[in-house]
């Protein structure tokens, strides 16, 4: 059986070119107000969800080098190396074909001097090898990665002195009260689904952090703001001229088209929240 990474990989391979052709380089969700009730354009929603990320998690002024970890076809680096002239960044992704498809778009924006993406597990980065970062993104890849603890740990050793993580992540409920059936069940699909561990809940998140090392820690749950973007995701398969590309795509994006039902539900139910977290490396 394919380990869970060479299942993500695949995933992304195979549904990439379907969700750059339906969506663009930003593959995460928008951004619509603390509860949701802004009406704006859907691909404007994704760029004011990296702003008010920003904003939210305090964001330094000045970056020299920044960390894009699970960085899809680098939406999110671009934007970076953009708000932040003069530094560099690093992406990473399991996906060959996001990698590939982020250097294109570098070199587009010309940027391939200063943002570098490779295909590689977050996992397998040391500060020996690829530096320390004034900033590390995480944008919607942390609820791939199965060893929370050793991600922050991790992290903790990427980052400088001072430095600062931001991240936004799928999450499941705060327990107390225990998830009920049709929860679990709902999760359970996600999971399969989107080749996902099992979830865990923000407070266990943020508990994580602290084991590993980070300070100054500080978490949202961000549901209400982001919920509308499953509506527009579901029209956009539900649109014939996006079904070609599906069928392209393979029976794995066509599950996974499946999933956004269980997405809706979850969000509907309040089993699934979308937690926002902000963390430091205490200065030495």
């Amino acid at each position: 059986m394919a380990s869970l990474n060479q299942r993500i990989s695949t995933f992304y391979d195979d549904s990439t070119p379907l969700w750059l052709n339906t969506w663009g380089e930003q593959m995460h969700h928008g951004y619509y107000g603390p509860r949701g009730e802004r009406k704006v354009d859907h691909r404007r929603a994704q760029i004011d969800m990296i702003d008010e990320l920003l904003r939210w998690g305090q964001a330094p002024e000045a970056v020299d080098r920044f960390l894009d970890a699970g960085c899809g076809v680098g939406g999110s680096s671009r934007v970076l190396a953009i708000r932040y002239p003069g530094s560099s960044g690093l992406g990473v992704t399991l996906s060959p074909v996001q990698a590939e498809n982020g250097r294109h778009f570098n070199a587009d924006a010309g940027l391939e001097d200063r943002l570098d993406i490779r295909a590689q597990d977050v996992y397998t980065l040391n500060a020996s090898e690829d530096g320390q970062f004034d900033l590390i993104w995480s944008m919607e890849s942390a609820e791939h990665m199965e060893d929370k603890e050793e991600l922050f740990r991790l992290f903790y050793r990427l980052l400088k002195p001072g430095g600062k993580l931001l991240m936004a992540t799928w999450c499941h409920r705060p327990e107390p009260p225990r998830l009920t059936t049709d929860d679990r069940r709902t999760l359970a699909k996600i999971c399969q689904l989107y080749h996902l561990p099992p979830l865990v809940s923000i407070p266990t998140l943020a508990k994580a952090a602290r084991n590993g090392g980070l300070t100054n820690i500080e978490t949202d749950d961000w549901s209400a703001a982001v919920e509308p973007f499953w509506g527009a995701v579901i029209r956009s398969g539900l649109d014939p001229r996006n079904w070609p590309g599906l069928a392209r795509a393979g029976i794995g994006t066509i599950r996974g088209a499946w999933a956004m039902k269980y997405m809706k539900a979850g969000f509907r139910s309040g089993a699934i929240r979308y937690g926002v977290l902000r963390a430091e490396k205490s200065a030495e």
